[in-house]
């Protein structure tokens, strides 16, 4: 793969959300990971494996604003790597919005990892308060979702 092109994925995942992104063409396979802030490249070439970190910088966060006050209330958290979706299809009703109140055990979101669709349920009874991440997203474990009160 042309060192430009690499280059170039290199910067988007690390401008991005993505934390990963995988590229499969004639001369081999291509696998960027973000861990830590920093990408890391694995290239496969059509014969051998090779894993190479790449030294790239971070992008510039002012420290004030990366760690905002947590919101008050009960996170409900992604138990899992995958992309966000607030309702069940794309012309759907969302399951929840903000001011609606939700038992324990009701479905709140879908969390696609793998071509899976998983209901995540709310994991405790209140009134939603926040909705934490956009449609379509990709979501980390452990991020996140609502805010339950």
């Amino acid at each position: 793969m042309d060192l430009r092109k690499l280059k170039t994925l290199i910067d988007l995942v690390s401008e991005s959300n993505v934390s990963e992104l995988e590229i499969t063409e004639a001369e081999g396979k291509v696998r960027i990971v973000k861990s830590s802030g920093a990408p890391v490249v694995m290239q496969q070439p059509a014969v051998a494996m090779v894993a190479a970190p790449v030294p790239v910088s971070a992008p510039a966060a002012p420290a004030a604003d990366a760690a905002p006050a947590a919101p008050a209330g009960h996170a409900v958290k992604s138990p899992m790597v995958g992309t966000f979706y607030r309702s069940s299809s794309p012309g759907a009703k969302p399951f929840v919005e903000v001011g609606s109140a939700v038992k324990e055990g009701e479905t709140i979101c879908i969390i696609e990892a793998m071509k899976i669709l998983n209901e995540i349920e709310a994991d405790k009874s209140g009134t939603i308060t926040q909705i934490l991440s956009e449609n379509g997203q990709a979501v980390e474990y452990g991020q996140p979702l609502f805010i339950i009160e």
